[in-house]
């Protein structure tokens, strides 16, 4: 092979150094290699989750790795809509998918609420037994470590629903003195989601009457096909719909699984890959591709989880309570921020392999796409994406700089607007969307 210098890599081969990722230690890899012809090794190193075999059977037909488990990511062909099948499915009827990659965190003890309260930014005494919360865990720096939803099942015991980052050992690490009189393991429990305007109908019919009676983030014990569930009203997307915590899942998979198939035949129940276009309208954020370590809340939106009135300590309040005094003092101290685009450009109708990159209207570039789909109620692309603070005002015009298959005119950037998010309201409106009403202040 031939030497190759440092300036040759600076100068050849660049990370797009003129979009300013100066306050990251591990930027973000801005390089547009698009899609590769390179199959998914299927191995021992990656975890089946117990419902693996049964989506394999449903037609899985492509999968990515998620919490180092294999993550179905599609079910219906491309030849017969792909995605876009996926989501009318899911927008008009009822769908399940398979999400056992959301492991389950269990934290347990007489010191659980205490544990939990130190780890998370919100208030945990304001959670009820038998409620949840979507919650954040921050690392000394104020960066975002997860955000999970945060079952309360009792007063002792805690599940954190984990979003693709390894919290089971980092809370095994904060507790490595025993400070807390807590047990602290994954348990055997493995969710599937039901989503759509039919779910109710469905679960109904699966858990009895007392479904409907549920509120919003609200739990209860059921069994379904004879095996005990822990039902939430929650999900990833903007619709109706309900989380099913199988417990004992790797032996009680099957019976629960064909359980749901068979009460879902008469609702049109299909079996479909998480729906990213929907949380994106719905301006659901995901851990890994809108945010990571190195994010702030103040970066994405997620500012109301950082309560001013919570008195306990809690890991990263220091740091987060400083950002938020410069912000107030107007020196936003971080390059770049999380805003909604709507663009032009063929419509985006599968999962982008790279961020893409923006530009201001002189095209120099800014800024990158984290999640881009197309919305067919608002007949346009829409993305959530990081500009710089000085381009996050509604209705800052931009470009999107969009590969071949999307560009509409000849590899030409596709005309951008920034925006409000969320792009569509949702069935039940996120506590982000009744922050604006309610101020920061009021936050839990």
């Amino acid at each position: 092979m031939p030497d190759v210098t440092m300036s040759d890599v600076t100068e050849n081969h660049p990370n797009i150094p003129e979009i300013d990722q100066s306050d990251r230690i591990v930027p973000i890899n801005l390089r547009q290699s698009g899609r590769t012809p390179v199959e998914m090794l299927i191995s021992t190193r990656v975890r089946k989750s117990p419902f693996w075999h049964l989506s394999i059977e449903s037609g899985c037909w492509r999968a990515t790795v998620y919490n180092r488990m294999y993550h179905p990511r599609g079910y219906v062909s491309m030849e017969e809509g792909g995605p876009s099948a996926e989501y009318q499915a899911l927008v008009s009827g009822v769908t399940m998918w398979n999400v056992a990659v959301e492991r389950q965190i269990r934290v347990q003890g007489p010191d659980a609420e205490d544990f939990v309260n130190t780890v998370i930014t919100r208030d945990a005494t304001r959670i009820k037994p038998m409620h949840g919360k979507y919650c954040i865990l921050c690392n000394d720096k104020g960066g975002i470590l997860n955000d999970p939803v945060l079952l309360r099942l009792s007063e002792d015991e805690f599940w954190f629903s984990l979003s693709d980052s390894d919290i089971l050992l980092w809370f095994q690490g904060v507790n490595a003195r025993r400070d807390w009189d807590v047990e602290i393991d994954e348990i055997d429990v493995s969710p599937l989601q039901i989503q759509g305007p039919l779910s109710m109908l469905l679960m109904q019919d699966l858990a009895g009457p007392a479904v409907a009676d549920l509120p919003y983030y609200g739990l209860m014990e059921a069994e379904i096909g004879g095996c005990p569930v822990v039902i939430s009203q929650t999900g990833f997307t903007g619709e109706s719909g309900y989380e099913v915590y199988v417990r004992d899942a790797t032996l009680t998979a099957e019976k629960v699984w064909y359980a749901i198939r068979s009460a879902g035949t008469r609702y049109g129940l299909k079996v479909i890959a998480p729906a990213h276009q929907r949380r994106i309208a719905a301006g659901i954020l995901s851990w890994g591709q809108d945010m990571d370590a190195e994010t702030s809340p103040f970066q994405v939106n997620l500012g109301y989880q950082v309560p001013r009135r919570k008195t306990r300590d809690y890991i990263g309040k220091a740091a987060l309570e400083a950002q938020r005094t410069r912000i107030e003092s107007g020196d936003f101290p971080f390059a770049l921020t999380m805003v909604g685009l709507r663009f032009g450009g063929r419509p985006i109708t599968d999962y982008a392999p790279d961020f893409w990159l923006v530009s201001d209207r002189e095209r120099r570039r800014c800024g990158y796409v984290t999640s881009p789909w197309y919305s067919p109620e608002l007949a346009t692309n829409i993305a959530l994406a990081f500009v710089p603070p000085t381009m996050a005002e509604p209705g800052t015009q931009l470009l999107v700089e969009l590969p071949e298959a999307y560009s509409e005119r000849g590899g030409e950037p596709a005309q951008a607007v920034v925006c409000e998010v969320p792009f569509r309201e949702s069935v039940h409106p996120s506590a982000r969307e009744q922050v604006r009403t309610r101020g920061f202040d009021n936050a839990e």
